[in-house]
């Protein structure tokens, strides 16, 4: 598995999911998990693979899903620099 820093370099960004859900045994409570994982916009395959694992496998019905996408690194916040600090 690539480091966060690879992760980055390719294009992936921190993707923040607010899910809210049903409480199996009380279906008018609704309880909130958040997930976090990074992602690539705005296809999200990793956020809609991690809901389609949540509808088939787990007992709490979505009721909604908000997120946030944030591309930490883009290729504009890198570039060459010619020169050397020598310190003692």
């Amino acid at each position: 598995m690539a480091n966060d820093l690879e992760m980055q370099m390719k294009g992936y960004g921190l993707t923040t999911a607010e899910i809210l859900y049903r409480m199996p045994d009380h279906q008018k409570l609704l309880q909130s998990f958040v997930w976090q994982h990074y992602d690539l916009a705005p296809d999200f395959p990793e956020m809609k693979s991690f809901l389609k694992f949540w509808r088939e496998t787990l007992d709490g019905p979505l009721h909604s899903v908000r997120f946030v996408h944030r591309q930490l690194i883009s290729a504009s916040d890198w570039r060459a620099l010619q020169g050397e600090f020598i310190i003692n």
